[in-house]
């Protein structure tokens, strides 16, 4: 299998399947520092990134953005002075595909190259 930050997303329709419970286990520990979210009972992958300033914060903002762009995946980003909240999920299926958890890694690797982050 290849390694989640790796991979890319497939097109994702409203009949594709969300990650079974056992599914969810095993790609969870591949992206142990994300937190599961459930709001109005959607499951979603969520990650608080700190930087030392707004600047930093937004250059961040910006690379997740263009990855999520590349694969037609887009995510939550809340930007504020020093941290950026990221979450996905997969609003055609409301719920949490394989594609969320690709991107979480891929988003881990974008931190991994992100100046400032603390």
């Amino acid at each position: 299998m290849t390694a989640l930050n790796q991979a890319h997303c497939e097109a994702c329709k409203a009949d594709a399947p969300k990650v079974s419970d056992a599914e969810l286990a095993v790609l969870i520990k591949e992206i142990p520092d994300w937190n599961i979210e459930v709001r109005d009972g959607v499951l979603q992958l969520e990650k608080l990134y700190a930087f030392k300033n707004f600047k930093q914060a937004l250059a961040f903002t910006n690379s997740v953005g263009e990855i999520a762009e590349a694969e037609g995946h887009h995510p939550g980003l809340l930007t504020e002075w020093g941290k950026v909240t990221v979450t996905w999920w997969s609003h055609s299926v409301k719920g949490l595909h394989r594609n969320d958890f690709i991107m979480a890694a891929r988003t881990d690797q974008v931190a991994k190259t992100a100046e400032g982050l603390k």
